[in-house]
């Protein structure tokens, strides 16, 4: 693999980010300081430890770091659902992150078991 810029799975992260940011400028201000980047630094961690584990020489790290993203693609999905309940986001942006939360966490599934079968 020559750079995490080719992986499509970080690619769909920073859509997520970009998604995430557009989302957040809507919430209240009652938000600015909680929730709100909260969310942007869980969404932003996604994408940045797909980055490092690649950037790793060593297949066991880059395994542990899509873990890491993983972990972190799970708390941006309890945020949303959280915001979602507040009504601080519309449905049809819920629906589509979720989505695209799907689509990641499965990408980072097959991406684990590669890597695995590696070792």
């Amino acid at each position: 693999m020559a750079t995490h810029k080719e992986l499509d799975v970080w690619k769909k992260a920073i859509d997520l980010s970009d998604m995430i940011y557009t989302i957040t400028d809507t919430f209240p201000k009652s938000e600015q300081y909680a929730l709100s980047p909260q969310l942007r630094r869980a969404v932003v961690s996604i994408a940045s430890n797909i980055a490092e584990g690649a950037a790793r020489n060593n297949t066991k790290e880059f395994i542990q770091y899509i873990g890491i993203a993983r972990g972190s693609l799970a708390e941006v999905e309890t945020q949303l659902i959280i915001a979602g309940r507040r009504k601080f986001v519309a449905e049809l942006y819920l629906e589509k992150a979720f989505s695209m939360i799907e689509d990641i966490s499965k990408m980072m599934y097959r991406l684990q078991q590669a890597l695995k079968k590696k070792l």
